[in-house]
């Protein structure tokens, strides 16, 4: 039986397979990379919003498939058809799940509360056996409050954590894109260097990789920094970046950087498509953490989690309706 990870390109999915694999590792520690898997040890990944991943394995009959961070309610129908061709799947996430189907060759493990992601969700399962790369993964997914509890309970100091955030951010710049052209490192790549360090302050301190996103980070956010919203209201700030490589790599950290500057607001990051529709970056207000997912299925390719979400195709005739449903969704609550 041959194994393949399929997980989602940021450092939410990066680091939970980490955790995983240093736990129980597979056949090959330096994995081949390829959209479509054969018989080898394989990694199925892409960018942040390309969630789709297990649509790509086809005629798999048999194996071994691990799922990290992406929604089942978006992979259900190809979910079903691994199963029916006899894969075992473990199956493990905090996004929107819909309906779980009950499977014998299906094990799941998935918790949507607003404060955990899937590296947290790893570390419950590995009892903590690789905690510090769970505490870079929650950093990563704009949970800091959870990922400082972490560290603290490891013995972590705050330098440490200092460290382990900023790692956790880079990494999910990094995942950030409409494409993977946009990326600097291929998310398996990424993996793949992650790999190769069981300590993450080794990882941070010797990692030509965290050098290279370092810098990126900075230039891409200074020039986020100079950007006004075309938006705004009781309920949040709406910000339009140009349709260029550089606003789509820092759409999802910037967000996260607004949300901590006004934790009672919430926010959002439209780029412009080569279609001319928009990409929407959505966080919740850091101070309620839900209704992120709710705003975002209301329109069609909308999806994501309570307190970050996000829309891969709003079309432009639609977008006077969705101001007026950010403003409804993040309404003011009377105290």
């Amino acid at each position: 039986m041959h194994h393949i990870d399929v997980f989602n390109g940021d450092a939410d999915g990066i680091c939970a397979l980490h955790q995983l694999r240093l736990a129980n590792p597979v056949t090959d520690s330096r994995p081949s990379v390829c959209d479509t898997p054969s018989v080898c040890d394989t990694l199925v990944t892409g960018v942040k919003r390309d969630i789709n991943l297990l649509a790509r394995l086809h005629d798999l009959h048999g194996q071994s498939v691990t799922v990290l961070d992406i929604s089942l309610d978006k992979n259900r129908d190809s979910l079903v058809r691994l199963l029916d061709q006899d894969n075992r799947v473990l199956y493990v996430d905090h996004h929107f799940s819909g309906d779980i189907p009950d499977h014998p060759n299906l094990e799941v493990h998935i918790d949507p509360d607003p404060l955990v992601c899937t590296s947290i969700i790893i570390d419950r399962l590995l009892e903590g056996h690789h905690r510090p790369w769970a505490v870079v993964g929650a950093f990563g997914d704009n949970l800091d409050e959870s990922a400082e509890k972490l560290g603290q309970s490891c013995g972590l100091s705050g330098e440490d954590l200092t460290i382990l955030r900023e790692t956790g951010i880079l990494l999910n710049y990094n995942g950030y894109g409409a494409s993977l052209e946009d990326l600097f490192f291929h998310p398996a790549e990424l993996y793949r260097l992650v790999h190769e360090y069981d300590d993450p302050l080794e990882f941070h301190a010797t990692s030509p990789a965290i050098q290279t996103l370092r810098q990126g980070y900075r230039d891409d956010m200074e020039r986020a920094a100079a950007c006004k919203p075309f938006y705004q209201s009781p309920s949040g700030r709406l910000y339009e970046l140009p349709s260029e490589p550089w606003a789509r790599r820092v759409a999802g950290v910037f967000s996260n950087t607004l949300a901590r500057e006004q934790v009672d607001l919430a926010h959002g990051i439209l780029t412009r498509n080569s279609d001319q529709t928009y990409r929407v970056s959505i966080r919740a207000p850091l101070a309620r953490r839900s209704g992120a997912d709710t705003l975002c299925r209301r329109f069609p390719t909308g999806g994501g989690r309570a307190a970050a979400a996000g829309i891969n195709q709003l079309d432009e005739s639609l977008l006077d309706r969705f101001i007026q449903a950010f403003d409804q969704q993040f309404s003011p609550q009377e105290p």
